[in-house]
């Protein structure tokens, strides 16, 4: 396959994983599917996950990769990679993708790793009023084995899972941008410097 040929095969994947990365992002905002949460947190606070607020998905996994997508999408628009000036160009896109890739992993990571917001209660020692709250931002991550636990998040229903999946989603996502990006920039070298398809 000539590195014109790779590109189009790259930015076409990155234009999908973009926009299921923007459509994550956004579903987090509203857990359980309800819109009242994200109108809560504007007016009371703490009723979304704060790492859903860092837009990790919109922005790093989205835009700042949809971007360098266009451009090395562009690249290949003949087929060919006698454009070596746009190769080199693809470079610098590609290594924004890598950036913002990193950045959505980054911050799935926290989101898995902390929990979601949720009004909580211990149901195991019930001596207080539920509260609003990050139940499980200690533990490390190590709740996701401990599906008991979920239940304690009694509002929005069954946010945890929510969560879970689309975090997880996010996870896996910007783990594919980083390394498309990572063989467009290697693509893009090869590009520069050969100029040329191998067919041609």
């Amino acid at each position: 396959m000539c590195t014109g040929s790779c590109s189009k095969v790259i930015g076409i994947s990155l234009y999908v994983l973009a926009a299921v990365s923007i459509i994550c992002n956004i579903m987090l905002f509203f857990p359980d599917f309800e819109t009242k949460y994200a109108a809560d947190d504007r007016d009371q606070g703490n009723r979304i996950t704060q790492e859903v607020k860092y837009m990790g998905g919109f922005i790093g996994g989205g835009v700042m990769v949809l971007i360098p997508a266009i451009h090395i999408h562009l690249t290949s628009a003949k087929g060919c990679c006698a454009n070596r000036c746009g190769m080199f160009l693809s470079i610098g896109f590609a290594a924004a993708g890598v950036v913002g890739a990193i950045y959505s992993l980054t911050v799935a990571s926290l989101g898995l790793a902390n929990g979601p917001t949720c009004l909580w209660i211990d149901l195991e020692h019930i001596v207080e009023m539920p509260v609003w709250t990050t139940p499980f931002a200690n533990s490390s991550g190590s709740y996701l084995g401990n599906r008991e636990t979920w239940k304690w998040c009694i509002e929005p229903e069954d946010v945890v899972e929510f969560n879970v999946a689309l975090f997880s989603t996010l996870l896996v996502v910007a783990g594919v941008e980083l390394v498309l990006c990572l063989i467009q920039m290697v693509n893009g070298l090869f590009g520069c410097l050969c100029g040329a398809c191998s067919g041609k």
